[in-house]
């Protein structure tokens, strides 16, 4: 009868800050590769070490530059090439996720062509943390894992101990992650309705429920501009919330992001380190997502149920 297969565990570079982590959780030594970079900004990225017949497990977030992608698609083609059992893309953050359906004519579904080009490379599997739409995982043929934020957050929200608890979705497509929060804490939830001119600018905005004298937490996936977020909480505060946080499990935080959250009335902003960012601000709190990154793999690698990962 034959063995389990060995595990290693790589990185891409985007994603060398949590994949060390992630090492260290689960005391293994992160796998060595490299990358030979040309002239004209070609790379191609290396195994330095054998992988034949093991279970290769590779972080990356797909998070723009398209490079991102594209390095852990040759990542996963190599480790194919060189007679790997089985391919794991470890993906915190899964890039180009807002593009999930055709909201208008004549674009692309981006999460979908992502997806395929991931099978296309000749991924086995997906570990990934709070998808921007729950369809994406219908977009693969291979299996999904899809973890969530509320398993860090949960934790350090019941730690707060805030009484007069209202959890906010910062719009309808949040309705079912925001219910989620407030069912397990067993508080009232709020709305935010807005219109959108283009991407990333809101035209207009209002709030459905009660918020005055109430302790806010807007829950949300990711932050990018933070123009969403900061207006929801200076709305909430102009209408008596006594305070208002919020927590976003992905730090994009493009453009001047960073200064509109030190510039608004939010308390604070948590986040994981599901991509990498230099904190400038002392109301930004960064919580890792390496323990469960690294129980699930575990799991995976020795064929457990990852199903007690799942706060709600």
């Amino acid at each position: 009868m034959f063995g389990r297969a060995p595990m290693k565990l790589f990185s891409c570079r985007a994603s060398n800050h949590l994949a060390q982590k992630i090492a260290d959780e689960l005391k293994v030594e992160l796998g060595k590769s490299s990358v030979t970079e040309f002239s004209d900004g070609e790379f191609q990225p290396c195994y330095d070490e054998s992988v034949r017949g093991c279970m290769v497990f590779i972080v990356q977030s797909t998070n723009p530059p398209a490079d991102n992608l594209f390095e852990l698609l040759l990542m996963i083609d190599a480790a194919k090439r060189a007679s790997a059992y089985k391919v794991i893309a470890v993906i915190p953050y899964y890039g180009f996720a807002r593009q999930d359906r055709k909201d208008r004519p004549r674009v692309s579904i981006g999460s979908k062509l992502s997806a395929d080009l991931l099978s296309a490379a000749g991924v086995d599997r997906i570990i990934t943390m709070d998808l921007h739409a729950d369809q994406i995982q219908g977009f693969f043929n291979v299996p999904v894992d899809h973890l969530f934020g509320s398993a860090i957050f949960a934790p350090y929200i019941e730690k707060l101990k805030l009484d007069n608890l209202t959890i906010s979705a910062p719009d309808m497509g949040g309705s079912k992650r925001a219910n989620a929060y407030a069912r397990h804490l067993q508080s009232e939830m709020v709305l935010c309705y807005k219109l959108r001119k283009k991407p990333n600018i809101v035209e207009e905005m209002s709030i459905i429920g009660e918020v005055e004298g109430r302790n806010v937490l807007i829950i949300d996936d990711m932050v990018d501009t933070a123009g969403t977020l900061v207006l929801a909480a200076q709305m909430m505060k102009d209408r008596g919330a006594t305070s208002v946080r919020a927590f976003a499990t992905h730090p994009v935080l493009s453009g001047n992001a960073v200064d509109r959250i030190n510039d608004s009335p939010l308390e604070e902003l948590v986040v994981t380190d599901s991509m990498p960012f230099i904190n400038h601000s002392p109301k930004i709190k960064v919580l890792s997502i390496a323990e469960i990154f690294a129980i699930t793999i575990q799991a995976v690698n020795t064929n457990q149920s990852i199903s007690t990962n799942f706060v709600f």
